[in-house]
């Protein structure tokens, strides 16, 4: 109890250390959004507070400051793309649940030679898809204890463990439902009435930049090793009648998303909404010929916190745009703005990747999309492809264990030390900006 009051009491320091600094620059109001960002942040950083408690504290805190009123802040907690999420993780839970992600994890990993390098990329790449639809915490969660028990030797448990790692985060951002920040981006674009990317068009931008960093990542992570053999069994298995129908529903869930994606000018989609579609399919599972999901017996591994997290960056950016410090930043970064487009978005790149090595990508983004949306409004620049860059460099930290989850469970494992993850992590990290800033310019400014 001593070491968790001091965690909130340094929180609050933190907080009010920030208001004291921020109120000789900006309005009051300002100042005490930065003041309860601080607090929020410390608090989800040093888990002084459950996440969820945290959470919930823009609820309270919020009104009582007049950045917002209840009501104002309240409504971002019933954000559609929190629904969307919702339906993603029901159907991950049933995924779970009938064991089928051994089936993919191993038949995925049947695929590559049985060598050290192979075993990288097979553990690299059904990461990274497995992320792409279940959450990259539980992916890494599954995978991690397969990776460690290919082997006894020290070196090849920290690679494999760290391809485990950066593959999750790698994958995570091939579909909008695969990180938390993709979801904050759809939220805000559609907060600020912008056109949404369609769910097939999301991963077609982004399938090379994942592509191009699987095979770096794998390429870097296998270099220096001698070529064993590693002896496991990682047989096949026959799909169980419920795994089946959880296949089932798969494939129907990807042909609607298919057949419901605008092709413009060509195809208009069917017009049905995204989150309606995914938590639908996650409905279903309770209803019968499915049947996989019951409620009294899975509720409880339905990610509530997760959920109010969201609905708390989604308040703070209500926040930042409701108190104008959004112009006010994007007005300082304006500076930059005369700059060609691809350094542009280079310092944008090298500033979100930095920074959410030390701070929740939930909070940093939240904060950021907002601001970077009037610089884009205030200069002509085209907001989504800025929005979209800053929104996957958020996912793309690979220094810290402390910048995403795969990075503190690839610790906890005991397998990889702080050096050795912040060297390859810097590595990753230069790579990642210098491939996102790359792919932006030269495919995603032509589909968006």
């Amino acid at each position: 109890m001593v070491k968790q009051t001091r965690k909130i009491l340094l929180a609050i320091l933190l907080g009010v250390i920030a208001f004291g600094v921020m109120i000789a620059f900006f309005t009051l109001g300002q100042s005490l959004m930065v003041a309860v960002i601080v607090l929020m942040v410390t608090l989800w950083t040093n888990e002084g507070l459950p996440l969820a408690v945290v959470s919930l504290l823009p609820i309270v805190l919020f009104p009582a400051t007049g950045i917002l009123s209840t009501k104002e802040t309240a409504v971002n907690y019933a954000n559609p793309i929190i629904y969307l999420f919702l339906g993603g993780f029901l159907i991950a839970i049933a995924v779970e649940k009938t064991g089928l992600h051994k089936v993919i994890a191993s038949r995925m990993l049947d695929l590559f030679p049985n060598s050290v390098r192979g075993i990288i990329f097979a553990l690299i790449i059904t990461s990274g898809l497995l992320s792409s639809i279940l959450s990259n915490t539980t992916t890494t969660l599954l995978l991690l204890p397969i990776a460690l028990f290919l082997t006894e030797d020290v070196k090849l448990k920290m690679r494999f463990a760290l391809s485990i790692a950066y593959g999750a985060s790698i994958g995570g951002i091939l579909t909008p439902i695969g990180t938390p920040p993709n979801l904050i981006l759809l939220g805000i674009m559609n907060e600020m009435g912008m056109e949404a990317i369609p769910f097939v068009q999301w991963m077609y931008m982004v399938a090379p930049l994942v592509f191009l960093m699987f095979i770096a990542v794998g390429y870097i992570l296998g270099a220096g090793v001698k070529n064993l053999y590693i002896e496991a069994d990682l047989s096949n298995k026959t799909l169980t009648a419920d795994q089946k129908k959880v296949v089932y529903l798969l494939f129907g869930l990807i042909i609607l998303l298919l057949v419901n994606a605008p092709i413009k000018p060509y195809y208009n989609g069917l017009g049905l909404s995204e989150p309606g579609i995914l938590l639908a399919a996650g409905l279903l599972l309770f209803v019968p010929p499915f049947s996989i999901l019951e409620w009294m017996d899975d509720k409880e591994s339905i990610p509530y916190r997760i959920m109010f997290l969201f609905g708390a960056g989604f308040a703070i950016a209500a926040a930042v745009t409701k108190t104008g410090m959004a112009e006010e930043i994007a007005s300082h970064l304006m500076g930059f703005a005369n700059m060609p487009m691809i350094l542009f978005l280079l310092i944008i790149a090298a500033m979100i990747t930095f920074t959410t090595e030390i701070t929740s990508n939930t909070a940093l983004i939240s904060i950021m999309l907002p601001i970077l949306y009037k610089v884009a409004e205030q200069t002509g620049m085209d907001a989504t492809l800025i929005m979209v860059v800053a929104t996957v460099c958020a996912s793309y930290a690979f220094m810290l264990p402390i910048a995403t989850p795969p990075n503190a469970i690839a610790m906890s494992s005991g397998a990889v030390s702080v050096k050795t993850m912040a060297t390859y992590g810097i590595m990753f990290n230069l790579m990642g900006i210098l491939l996102i800033v790359t792919i932006a310019r030269s495919l995603w400014i032509q589909l968006l």
